[in-house]
This record gives structure tokens, sequence and C-alpha cells, in this order.
């Protein structure tokens, strides 16, 4: 505990008159670990800055928990909401983020801990022929684990996108079924990583990216784009696993995609990891 909460709750004790008792502190008799304890489905304002893209407001929603050793009754759930007001008004990016995760086991005296926040992340995207410029939205997750050896970090981004089924064209007088896929890069991070690149990388994979405003003739190019350059959805999951094994920035990672398809009543879908 920080001099800051003593100071709050011995003032909080003389107010009322008498000693509050610290339950949590108190020894454990059953001698049981908790490999993880904490909040989650708590939300919270950010901004929000990752390389290659300005500062964005959004709201996330975090998980945060440590470990709590056998003789230990409970862990002091209310220092990680106090860790994340102590957050307002600055800057998240992935170096604040691991400050905050070693901030979070000093804060709560813990030999490990975990912090995952997920939310939605805005980037300005500009129409192929028109140029109009809309915002698209995509669920980004940042997960960090951290003990005594060290920390990990993993970005997780769910990209929609478009496939077009070559089975379909190819058997097809006219016109093929396509349909909107997710596909969803779960990497560790090795170093900083770009993000806009990042994404715009896995969207060059597919039969055509999304865009959030088309005009007319935006509209003819992402059809005839796709039409040109159909893919299964094997074809998808390989060429984004070889664009991510070029990326000295990513280490380990699980990359799966998701065809929403639009003549059944499935989905098709696909799995790579590299561990």
């Amino acid at each position: 505990m920080n001099t800051r909460d003593k100071g709050l709750e011995s003032s909080v004790a003389e107010q009322s008159g008498q000693a509050i008792p610290d339950v949590q502190s108190t020894v454990d008799t059953r001698h049981i670990a908790i490999e993880s304890v904490g909040i989650r489905s708590v939300k919270y304002p950010v901004l929000i800055e990752l390389k290659g893209q300005k500062s964005l407001p959004s709201v996330a929603e975090f998980e945060m928990t440590v470990y709590l050793p056998p003789e230990q009754k409970g862990t002091h759930m209310s220092r990680f909401v106090a860790l994340l007001e102590q957050s307002q008004g600055h800057t998240l990016s992935i170096q604040s983020f691991k400050a905050m995760l070693a901030d979070m086991l000093t804060l709560l005296d813990a030999p490990s801990g975990r912090i995952k926040m997920s939310l939605p992340y805005f980037i300005s995207k500009v129409a192929p022929i028109s140029g109009v410029s809309s915002l698209m939205d995509y669920q980004l997750t940042l997960e960090g684990n951290a003990n005594a050896e060290g920390q990990e970090v993993w970005l997780q981004v769910v990209v929609p996108v478009t496939s077009l089924c070559p089975c379909s064209k190819k058997i097809s007088d006219y016109g093929a079924h396509n349909q909107r896929s997710h596909v969803t890069a779960r990497v560790q991070l090795k170093g900083e990583l770009d993000i806009g690149q990042f994404i715009s990388k896995i969207e060059q994979q597919a039969s055509c990216e999304l865009y959030g405003l088309l005009k007319r003739p935006d509209e003819k190019y992402v059809t005839e784009r796709a039409y040109d350059n159909p893919k299964f959805v094997e074809d998808l999951i390989r060429d984004v696993a070889i664009a991510l094994n070029g990326m000295q920035e990513v280490g380990a990672y699980s990359i799966e995609a998701e065809n929403f398809e639009s003549i059944h009543n499935h989905s098709a879908y696909a799995k790579i990891e590299r561990r």
C-alpha cells in the first residue's frame, strides 16, 4: 500500500472513531494458492496511441488479475480500480501498458499478474477511386503477463475483409458467391509494431478489403477486385501467415480465418499457429 492509501485509510478510521479491520490481509488456513484473482468486465475511457496512428479516444474493457499466495486470504480489489484511475489523462501506448502491468504488481504486492484490455479501434481509410475518407473499426485486444522473469505482451486484432469463392467463379457462367470474413490475428510483440501497417498487411491478403464509405466508382472497383482475386479460406489463412512470417516485430502467433458463407448456413474456418 502506498503512502497516500495509508493516509486515506487512517483519515477514514479517525473520522469513524475506530480502527477498520483489514480482513483480506489475514492468514488463510486452507493453504491453497489462487492462480488468478482480480476484476473483469470493467469499462474505462482511454486515449490510445499506437505506432503509425494518432491518439484516439475509445472505451476499453479491462480484466486485471494477480497471483494470490496460499497464506493470504484475499487480494485488494479496490487497488485495481485505483490503478485505472491513475491512468486517466495519460495516453495509453504499448510502453505505458507495460508500465501499468509493472505498477499493478507493485501496488498489489504480487509476484505475477495479467492485464487484458479490449476496445474498438478506429483507422481512417481512403476509398480506392473517389478518395473519400472514412473510419473503419477493428476490435483490438492487448494482453500482458508479468512475473519475476519479465513481461510478455500480446496484441490481437479482428480484421474484417471480403473473400470470393474460387470454385463458385470457376463453375458459374456469371458471378461468384462472396462473403464478409474475419481474420483474427493474435501475435506476441517482439518490438514496436506499426498497427496501421499490420492491419493493412492482413487486408491485402484477402480477395478485397473493406471500407466505411464508398462511392459508385469505388463499389465497382471492390466488386471487380474481389472477382479477380478469389480465395478459399485456406488461401486466405496461408497468405496471412506468409505476411506475418516476414515481420520481425512478431514472435509467436495464432491466426484464424472465418468466412461467413453467403450460400450456406455455416462458416468456413481455418487456423494456423506458430509457437
